[in-house]
Formats: structure tokens, C-alpha cells, sequence
């Protein structure tokens, strides 16, 4: 027998807590971008996530995510973000900003919200403000930045490394 024969897919990681972390994000412009969030975040083992805007998931694009996540839907983020923050969550968002940290030596909060901004704009001003950190995932070529929905999975599992049993 093969030592890596192939199997198509294993069952899930275990936890042995809930995961305390929360995905929000801003108004997108790519549902295409919406769903690959929510696949990554329900692969995470996500405990909610929450839209803004027109958001419309494509079910061929987040498979079972959108059956596996609380998913609210909301006009505005900045209340929602508010509420989070009284409910003892830590608000992260992921930006390139003036000041923000380097993914690779972010210390995560079990409570967190990872707060995620448009395609072309980022986070708004009204939500840095709001926001208790903010990191950034270093990018080495062109263009000079990720794109959302690849920048938000390598945050997940950058959360996920550092609390793999939720």
C-alpha cells in the first residue's frame, strides 16, 4: 500500500471548544468574493458571519459554508461592529494601514472579529476607528495587495494556527 494514497476527504478537525471568532465584512462588490469568504470561514469553523450591503451568496462557490455558518445581513457594519466590541469581542481588522501589524507576529484573540474590507476602498475611516488592531499580510510582488477573499483565508488560518483546538 501507498503511505499517501489518496483520499478524496478526511472528516474535520475535532475541537474541543467553539470557536470564538467572528468574520465581518464591508460592503463587497464580488459576490463571487462573498462566498469564497464564507467557504474559507465555514472550513474554519466560523461562528458567524456577517454581511453588509447587497451581499448574495453563490452556492456553487461556498458549497457547504452557507448551510454551515450563521449568516445576518445588515445595512450598515459600524452598529454591528459596536455591539460585538460590548459583547467582549476584540475587532481586528485586515488592512494595510500606517500602523498596522504584520500578520506573522499578531498574537490573535480567541474572542475576535476579523474585520474585512472592500475590493477597492479597504476599511472606511469610520471602521479604523472602531477597530481595536489592525494587521496586514505582507505581499512581496505586484499589485500591492491580496486579493479580499485570499487575504481573509490566510487570516483565518493564520487564527486557526494559533488556536487549533477552537
Amino acid at each position: 500500500m501507498n503511505q499517501f494514497e489518496h483520499q478524496r476527504h478526511k472528516d474535520g478537525t475535532v475541537l474541543t471548544r467553539d470557536r470564538e471568532l467572528i468574520v465581518a465584512c464591508a460592503p463587497m462588490r464580488s459576490n463571487v468574493n462573498i462566498s469564497s469568504v464564507a467557504r474559507t470561514a465555514s472550513a474554519c469553523a466560523v461562528e458567524r458571519l456577517v454581511l453588509t450591503g447587497n451581499a448574495t451568496l453563490i452556492s456553487k462557490i461556498a458549497r457547504d459554508g452557507a448551510d454551515e455558518l450563521v449568516i445576518s445581513i445588515h445595512r450598515s457594519l459600524a452598529p454591528v461592529l459596536r455591539k460585538l466590541r460590548s459583547d467582549g469581542y476584540r475587532l481586528v481588522g485586515l488592512e494595510q494601514t500606517t500602523h498596522s501589524t504584520n500578520i506573522h507576529s499578531y498574537n490573535f484573540s480567541r474572542r475576535t472579529v476579523l474585520v474585512v474590507g472592500n475590493e477597492r476602498t479597504g476599511l472606511t475611516e469610520e471602521i479604523l476607528e472602531l477597530l481595536d488592531d489592525v494587521v496586514e499580510i505582507p505581499v512581496y510582488g505586484l499589485p500591492h495587495s491580496f486579493n479580499v477573499a485570499t487575504a481573509a483565508s490566510m487570516a483565518l488560518y493564520e487564527y486557526c494556527r494559533q488556536f487549533p483546538n477552537g
